[in-house]
């Protein structure tokens, strides 16, 4: 028996054969970027995360300090999962085709073809805080490998003074500092713009001057700019007592701490769109959900920027099972809203078959947090209770205690957009939870007078819950 793992991004690509009969065998642990780690192990089918994470540690001279900044990770196209210390992750490879049924909606055909491969990356559980004192380069230039890919794959979605920052801090980081500008404009060009600024940044339009001016204007605008805040950072550098690389190093990672789904573990789902249009049909958006030590967030995987945003002070969650053929799990948030001028409670339904999974993940969160230890997680990282494929009781999760913030928004792409969601508006008087109907205009196809106030109907929290 054999198992293939395979480079994240690379289908097809062979790059680790492993039998289970060979005394020692050659594994590769893949890093966020281009480089792996290469080890020859024994008894790989039945070693634990635990074990492997002391080689590991012990090839990239990973101080103990920092032990609990990463975490081993089974990632492929279709899932991200990361282990716990007592995980055998040979084992969990074998299991893949399982785990791709239960938690994705992708094709047979894909998950035939699907194999996963062992990565060592930042762990969910470490806290920002802890992030800040690490003062090894080695370490620091791991988590800025991993932060830079999410800001370029735009899972991240940023405001163009951040991922203008971003780049040129790469700039710097990745070309010789202090460079003669002509000479830097020219290693950008030769490198491309994608390797400093997110995808769809470079390929958007920018409105219709921009259109008009062509893809060509488009890219010189954005290299004059890169090429500007490149000299403004170099310049700050010069002043500071650190060595260049890990200031740059420690400016990118602050940079991105300002991000609040920084660090996230993130999920796939879909949302109900709001009805438009006469015969009111609304469909589906697709949406990525990112859960951290700080909050939850519901991210438009099209637009790059975040629909809902809620620290666990703002919200209430639960998680329901379909109840027949052809339903769908679903995560439920629950969060303060306004209906023309009345406080109201909304939910937001995501339907994923992943919502098992970040139903515990926000409950083990909330409980780290409670515990006011969010470090506690154990070496080399924890896998959250909704990342054990058994062991889930699928009893409602709901915040206890305090009372939830009000949501702020604004016009950032890491703020919430609430008006954009179809949400259920209730309210509660204190004897019963009621459901707030919106107000409807009189059809234009009679001449009727105007409807009455907005009337109240018992609602039930449960799956069976429509979209008002």
């Amino acid at each position: 028996n054999q198992n293939a793992w395979r480079r994240r991004g690379s289908p097809g690509k062979m790059i680790s054969m492993v039998s289970v009969s060979a005394a020692a065998q050659d594994v590769l642990i893949y890093l966020v970027g281009d480089s792996a780690v290469h080890l020859c192990v024994e008894g790989v089918a039945c070693m634990t995360v635990q074990e492997l994470g002391r080689s590991v540690r012990e090839a990239l001279h990973i101080p103990d300090s920092a032990q609990d900044a990463f975490a081993f990770w089974l990632c492929s196209p279709l899932l991200e999962l990361q282990l716990k210390p007592k995980h055998q992750p040979y084992k969990l490879c074998r299991q893949w085709q399982d785990l791709l049924y239960r938690f994705t909606e992708a094709s047979e055909d894909n998950i035939s073809q699907d194999e996963p491969c062992l990565q060592y990356r930042r762990n969910v559980f470490f806290p920002r805080t802890k992030e800040l004192q690490i003062e090894d380069e080695g370490v620091l230039r791991l988590l800025y490998e991993e932060a830079k890919e999410n800001v370029l794959e735009g899972r991240y979605p940023c405001d163009p003074e951040h991922w203008l920052r971003l780049g040129a801090l790469s700039c710097a980081l990745d070309l010789e500092h202090g460079i003669d500008i002509h000479k830097a404009a020219s290693a950008i060009r030769e490198k491309k713009l994608s390797s400093f600024l997110p995808g769809h940044v470079i390929g958007s339009s920018g409105g219709l001057f921009s259109a008009l001016r062509g893809k060509g204007g488009r890219q010189a605008e954005l290299e004059q700019s890169l090429l500007e805040e490149y000299q403004a950072v170099c310049k700050s550098a010069t002043s500071n007592s650190q060595s260049i690389p890990t200031y740059f190093l420690r400016q990118y990672l602050s940079t991105c701490h300002t991000l609040p789904y920084y660090g996230c573990a993130f999920f796939s789902g879909e949302i109900d769109k709001p009805p438009q249009g006469i015969l009111q049909r609304g469909g589906r958006k697709t949406v990525s959900v990112g859960i951290s030590l700080e909050g939850v967030y519901v991210i438009d995987v099209k637009e790059k920027h975040v629909l809902l945003g809620l620290r666990y002070c703002e919200l209430s969650w639960d998680h329901s099972y379909p109840e027949g053929e052809g339903d769908s799990h679903i995560l439920w948030l629950e969060f303060d809203g306004e209906e023309a001028g009345t406080p109201v409670n909304k939910l937001l339904k995501i339907y994923s078959k992943q919502a098992e999974l970040m139903n515990g993940l926000i409950e083990f969160c909330v409980e780290l947090r409670a515990m006011g230890d969010a470090a506690a997680t154990g070496t080399d990282g924890e896998l959250s209770p909704s990342q054990q494929p058994a062991g889930l009781t699928g009893t409602a999760s709901r915040m206890r205690g305090g009372q939830r913030g009000k949501l702020r928004r604004q016009s950032s792409v890491v703020c919430s957009r609430v008006h954009s969601l179809s949400t259920i508006s209730y309210v509660d008087d204190g004897k019963e939870i009621k459901r707030l109907k919106p107000k409807r205009a009189a059809s234009f196809f009679s001449r009727q007078p105007p409807p009455p106030p907005p009337a109240y109907s018992a609602v039930q929290v449960t799956e069976s819950l429509e979209q008002g």
